[in-house]
């Protein structure tokens, strides 16, 4: 199912990166990668460069020529405000308005749960609820969020900002019970909004078919994702050997767990 002639996937050197670089083929005949760092080609059908987000004229180069954008990049954890400014910021503007410049059909880019981490566990949220960030790094996708609804009302730039969880091979902990969003539901949620007809611009939670949820993806029911993994096989293992939060610790009381339960990054 070959849609796109070339996609540009960033932060292909990252682990969500190198798990989206083994599904995108099948969508397009040509990836295009890029990270701060060299990248070596695995096959014909992919292509690479290294490219500093934040230096407008690179990425201007970046966009050319690509279909659409699988945006990887970027700080992905908390730090200091300069940085986040740097890669989340400035980068985040830069492949927008590349993407715009260059004629890109769609942005699909990794916004996250700490845009909202501040929502106990015990509220069901939609994609639409007040934004309530829970870092400088949450404050950062907020602002992706924003400038991807702006670029879709006032340029028609279809994107969707997915809130990503927990993306890692298998759950760690008693909060990713909740949380964790599977490799193979990734690549799929992937696949879904690069190939659904029309996104508009879409905000939707990255989780898989967990028991427990936080979050109702009801109203993005169009982008079509089905997600199979469960982290519910993984309970009993974690209830083996991780010790159970207290209720009231930040950690498993709020949503956004550890960046809740932090302090201001910047403090001394």
């Amino acid at each position: 199912m070959i849609k796109y002639k070339r996609i540009l996937l960033t932060g292909a050197s990252g682990a969500l990166g190198r798990v989206l670089r083994q599904s995108l083929p099948t969508v397009t005949a040509t990836l295009r990668l890029t990270d701060r760092e060299s990248i070596e080609p695995d096959s014909e059908h992919e292509e690479a460069t290294v490219c500093d987000l934040a230096d407008r004229n690179a990425v201007m180069d970046l966009t050319r020529d690509v279909d659409a954008i699988v945006h990887m990049g970027g700080m992905a954890l908390e730090n200091t405000f300069d940085t986040i400014v740097q890669s989340n910021i400035i980068g985040l503007y830069n492949i927008f308005e590349g993407a715009r410049r260059n004629g890109v059909k769609r942005v699909i880019w990794a916004s996250s749960v700490h845009a909202i981490g501040y929502y106990k566990r015990t509220e069901t949220i939609e994609p639409d609820c007040l934004t309530r960030p829970d870092s400088l790094y949450g404050v950062s996708k907020v602002y992706g969020e924003a400038i991807a609804q702006y670029y879709y009302d006032k340029f028609s730039l279809e994107s969707v900002s997915i809130r990503i969880g927990s993306c890692v091979p298998k759950p760690l902990d008693w909060r990713m019970l909740t949380t964790w969003l599977s490799y193979p539901d990734l690549q799929h949620l992937i696949e879904r909004c690069l190939t659904v007809p029309k996104v508009d611009h879409t905000i939707l939670y990255g989780v898989s078919k967990n028991d427990e949820t936080f979050w109702d993806n009801t109203k993005a029911s169009h982008i079509g994702y089905r997600p199979k993994d469960n982290a519910e096989i993984y309970r009993a293992e974690i209830e083996a050997n991780v010790a159970r939060p207290d209720p009231g610790d930040p950690i498993i009381a709020y949503q956004g767990g550890p960046f809740v339960a932090a302090g201001h990054f910047e403090d001394p």
